[in-house]
C-alpha cells in the first residue's frame, strides 16, 4: 500500500510502498478515507535527531478517518463497514486520567512508550492503518470524512481549550482568537456556537482574516504591534476575558499576555515556542494561563455532535497521497486556507 512517511531526520516526507498491516489481538484495521495534515507534523520533522523520541521511518497522520475492514481477536465493539474517526492521544486506558476519558493526559504513556498515530505510532496517511484499541474509535455516521476528519485535532483541541473558559464567556464578554488558520477558524465557530462572547480574531494574513469573518468573527485585526491597543479600544479598556493563542510564537504570546483583562484566561494552544511570564505586575490580576493538549474522548464525541448539528464546518483543501509532500510544502509556507486533507485513492 502507499503511505506518506517521515524517513530520515531533516528530510521531506516521502510517498512509499509498504505492506498492508494486519490487526493483532484487540486491534482494528481501517481502510483510510481521509487524513489531516497538521503543523504538529512540521514541528516534529524540524526536531534534531537527539530530540526525536521514536524510530524512523514513521507513517504520518494523527487525524484519521476510515472504514473498519478487519478486527483482531477479542474485538466485538465495532463491526466491519463501520465509518469511524480516530481519537488520537492514545493512553494506557487504566490510569486515573484514562479512566475519565482523558487519555490526552495519560499518566503512564511515556513510561509505556505509548504514542499517538502519526506522532510515534504508524499514522493515518496511508491506504490502511492499525488502531490499537476500539475505544479509540468514534462513530462518524453519515458525516463526510474528508470535511470532518480535521475535527479529531483541529476541532477537539480548540473545543477543549474553550470549554474550560465557558464560565467567563458570558454575553458582553470578549474572546480573542490569535491565528485564524486550521485550528483558529474552527475555534471561532465554536466560540459563536457555545458562548455569547464577542469574538476578535487576529492574524498576519488578510486572507485568513477574511476566512475569520466568513466563519463568524465579529472583529478582525492584523496581528502586529498595534493589536493590543486596538483590542483595548474595542473592549472599552477592559481587555479580553479569554485569549486563545493558536500560533504560540513569542510575538503572539506577548499579545495574549498584554490584551488579557482582569480575571481572564490566557490559553496557549500553538506550539511555536512562545510563553507567558506569570507574576504580580506581569499579568492582569487573577489571569489564569494554561497550555492544554488535545482533549478527552468524551469531548471528541461532543465535537462531532456539534458538527452533525451544523455548528462547525472545516474549510479544507484536498490532496491525494501522491500530493501529500506538496500539501506539507504549502502548509509550511502558510498557504493553506483552513485545513489540508489527504484523500487516499483520489
Amino acid at each position: 500500500m502507499k503511505a506518506v512517511q517521515y524517513r530520515e531526520v531533516g528530510t521531506a516526507p516521502e510517498v512509499v510502498e509498504i505492506p498492508v498491516p494486519r490487526p493483532g489481538p484487540g486491534e482494528v484495521l481501517l481502510k483510510v478515507t481521509a487524513a489531516g495534515v497538521c503543523h504538529s507534523d512540521i514541528a516534529v520533522m524540524s526536531w534534531p535527531a537527539e530530540q526525536v523520541p521514536f524510530p524512523l521511518p514513521l507513517t504520518l497522520g494523527h487525524e484519521g478517518a476510515g472504514v473498519v475492514v478487519a478486527v483482531g481477536e477479542g474485538v466485538d465493539t465495532v463491526r466491519l463497514g463501520d465509518a469511524v474517526v480516530v481519537y488520537g492521544p492514545w493512553g494506557c486506558g487504566a490510569c486515573v486520567k484514562c479512566a475519565q476519558g482523558k487519555e490526552n493526559y495519560c499518566l503512564r504513556a511515556e513510561e509505556l512508550n505509548i504514542r499517538p498515530p502519526g506522532l510515534g505510532a504508524p499514522g493515518a496517511m496511508a491506504e490502511y492503518m492499525i488502531v490499537d484499541d476500539p475505544r479509540h474509535l468514534i462513530p462518524l455516521g453519515d458525516l463526510d470524512p474528508v470535511r470532518n476528519v480535521p475535527l479529531t485535532d483541529a476541532g477537539l483541541t480548540p473545543y477543549h481549550a474553550i470549554k474550560r473558559s465557558l464560565p467567563k464567556l458570558v454575553p458582553g464578554s470578549t474572546a480573542v482568537v490569535i491565528g485564524a488558520g486550521g485550528l483558529g477558524h474552527v475555534g471561532i465557530q465554536l466560540l459563536r456556537a457555545m458562548t455569547g462572547a464577542r469574538v476578535i480574531a487576529l492574524d498576519v494574513s488578510e486572507e485568513k482574516l477574511a476566512l475569520a469573518r466568513e466563519v463568524g468573527a465579529h472583529e478582525t485585526l492584523i496581528s502586529d504591534d498595534k493589536a493590543v491597543e486596538r483590542i483595548r479600544e474595542l473592549t472599552g479598556g477592559r481587555g479580553a476575558d479569554a485569549v486563545f493563542d493558536f500560533a504560540g510564537v513569542p510575538p503572539t504570546t506577548a499579545i495574549a499576555q498584554q490584551c488579557a483583562g482582569v480575571e481572564s484566561d490566557v490559553t496557549i494552544v500553538g506550539i511555536g515556542g512562545g510563553s507567558v511570564e506569570v507574576g504580580f505586575g506581569t499579568t492582569a490580576y487573577e489571569t489564569v494561563v494554561t497550555a492544554p493538549y488535545w482533549g478527552s474522548r468524551s469531548e471528541l464525541i461532543e465535537v462531532y455532535d456539534l458538527a452533525r448539528d451544523g455548528d462547525v464546518t472545516v474549510h479544507v483543501e484536498t490532496y491525494s497521497l501522491d500530493e501529500a509532500p506538496k500539501a506539507y510544502e504549502r502548509l509550511h509556507a502558510n498557504q493553506v486556507r483552513g485545513r489540508a486533507v489527504i484523500v487516499p485513492g483520489s
